[in-house]
């Protein structure tokens, strides 16, 4: 397996990077419609000093007929202006469950050309738990910066793009949803979707990546993983999971596990099982 660039960075490292100027640090925490939890409320409550908040649902693009789906160029752009985010700098994102909803950030922040960005390995628990610093309320507002978005359609797949992996088998599919959602045992908990999965798929729960500190596994523990569920090192590898968002941790993994053609099917389960005309496989 190749060697991978890193996309993480360790709670030590951002500390001492806390005052540099061209550092951006995002606080990506989204949480399932059925938590009733407010992600900006608990960002105001406590982030990382500097953090600013990244609303994944409304920085997306509000014409699909699904959830949270990857913005238009132009919008993304817009609004990371607005958040004082912009070209040549160095952008971490973080969570509050630990590696969850980070990854997404990290994944829309490479689809739109960037190419410095990590992912706070162990998030803010492992930041917290170590007793690094804090603060609450809004940060000082940023200067606007101008943010040049050239979306890369490598790391992005939809549903012709899978249909035609089925098809010609070019790509593993790899679901990051239970083993009861996968299989089609356990009813999925959006409205309106058929159990089961796209025909062919391996199935890698997130949680299977993750060390039980909530840290990223090691990449020969991931290697040894993936490999075990059939992933194969030397084909491109499509994450899936239930509307996007913890298939960005699969493709996370992947790529610190040396898997570099990974992308992501961007309308996951929330459009396939939503769709009779796409084919369902349970096991």
């Amino acid at each position: 397996m190749p060697t991978p660039k890193t996309w993480l960075i360790e709670t030590d490292e951002l500390e001492r990077e806390l005052e540099a100027p061209d550092f951006v640090i995002i606080d990506a925490t989204w949480y399932l419609p059925g938590e009733a939890k407010n992600a900006r409320e608990d960002y105001l409550s406590e982030h990382i000093p500097g953090a600013v908040f990244f609303d994944i649902d409304e920085i997306s693009d509000d014409k699909a007929k699904t959830a949270h789906m990857l913005p238009p160029p132009e919008k993304f752009s817009s609004r990371m202006r607005k958040m004082g985010i912009g070209d040549g700098q160095r952008v971490v994102v973080y969570d509050r469950q630990g590696m969850f909803s980070a990854p997404r950030v990290w994944w829309t922040f490479r689809v739109m050309g960037a190419q410095d960005v990590s992912v706070l390995n162990g998030g803010l628990p492992k930041w917290k738990a170590e007793g690094r610093p804090l603060m609450m309320g809004e940060p000082a507002l940023r200067t606007p910066r101008h943010f040049t978005a050239r979306r890369n359609l490598d790391l992005v797949r939809d549903a012709d793009d899978v249909i035609q992996a089925i098809a010609d088998k070019s790509a593993d599919i790899v679901d990051a949803r239970s083993a009861d959602r996968f299989s089609g045992a356990a009813p999925e908990p959006r409205e309106g979707l058929r159990a089961g999965h796209i025909p062919g798929a391996i199935n890698v729960p997130y949680g299977q990546v993750l060390s039980p500190d909530g840290t990223l596994k090691s990449a020969a523990e991931l290697q040894e993983l993936f490999a075990g569920a059939g992933a194969d090192p030397h084909k491109p590898v499509v994450t899936t999971c239930g509307s996007g968002i913890t298939a960005c941790v699969l493709a996370l993994a992947l790529n610190e596990a040396g898997y570099l053609r990974t992308s992501v099917y961007d309308g996951s389960w929330a459009e396939w099982g939503a769709d009779d005309r796409l084919p369902v496989e349970t096991s």
